[in-house]
């Protein structure tokens, strides 16, 4: 069946990219199901992004561009779209994110989501947003877009032994998530670190935080609440925590005696002898 519902392309980026989709697509005096057959998908689905009900993703777009010949606009109007599809309290914090130099962070319960593997993505936000689970991990994952970039930020990750032994999906998924964590240890900008049971209580004994460090503006904290975020470029509080997680990278396990700590509890919990990590 076609689509046909009508949007208000200022109600939301879904809605300004299923516009402009029905817009080009009709210019070019192509169908739903023909479009969809130029671009290796079905008819149903090229309805529902122009309708909203479904959000396109980076590799669609890419398709779409080359079909229309856009120069590229749906390649860059996803990532806002994605972007929306984060919780509104967290977007502010992504923006940020995207744009930081340095990236330092300490992880008491997960693996930071910019080095989650989908599937462990999935299973966390699969508990609390189950009926937007596809679009959250969409975007989850293009947030990992950054780590890509030509110029990277640096990224420092201080992780709570906690989270390794936390079967999050089950042991195939835990055990592809370590892997994944084991492949960063000779990446010449992500440091990860895990700070063992035995340190007992530590720095940052309140919780999981974040340090944000720009070129050429504040550095910024940031914590999460239930369902909130809260972002301060205080200098009392940068200067309190930055010394805090000093003592939390002192604490923690080098790199290469963390990842033998990963790889020893993907061995003897999830069952799983590594292969070579690779980058």
């Amino acid at each position: 069946m076609v689509n046909i519902r009508n949007l208000d392309p200022s109600a939301s980026p879904l809605d300004y990219y299923g516009s402009e989709l029905r817009r080009l697509r009709e210019e070019a005096d192509l169908n739903q199901p023909q479009l969809g057959k130029i671009l290796y998908c079905t008819g149903s689905l090229i309805g529902q992004i122009e309708t909203a009900k479904k959000v396109p993703t980076r590799e669609f777009s890419e398709r779409l561009d080359a079909a229309l010949m856009t120069s590229g606009s749906f390649s860059r109007l996803v990532g806002l779209v994605l972007r929306s599809q984060l919780p509104t309290w967290f977007q502010a914090y992504a923006e940020m994110e995207a744009r930081a130099t340095y990236l330092s962070t300490f992880q008491a319960q997960l693996v930071y989501g910019l080095l989650q593997t989908e599937g462990y993505a999935r299973a966390v936000l699969g508990v609390e947003n189950p009926d937007r689970l596809d679009e959250m991990v969409a975007a989850r994952m293009d947030r990992q877009r950054i780590l890509g970039r030509e110029h990277p930020p640096v990224l420092c990750v201080v992780l709570d032994e906690g989270a390794l032994h936390r079967e999050i999906g089950g042991a195939d998924v835990m055990r592809s998530q370590l892997l994944h964590l084991l492949g960063f240890l000779d990446h010449p900008w992500i440091q990860v670190q895990v700070l063992p049971f035995r340190v007992g209580q530590h720095a940052a004994m309140m919780g999981s935080f974040n340090l944000l460090r720009f070129d050429d503006d504040p550095d910024l904290f940031y914590a999460e609440s239930y369902d909130s975020g809260h972002m301060t470029a205080n200098p009392q509080v940068i200067r309190e925590r930055s010394v805090g997680y000093a003592r939390l990278q002192a604490s923690a396990l080098s790199r290469e005696d963390s990842a033998a700590l990963i790889e020893r509890v993907m061995r003897e919990r999830y069952g799983h002898e590594p292969g070579p990590a690779v980058a």
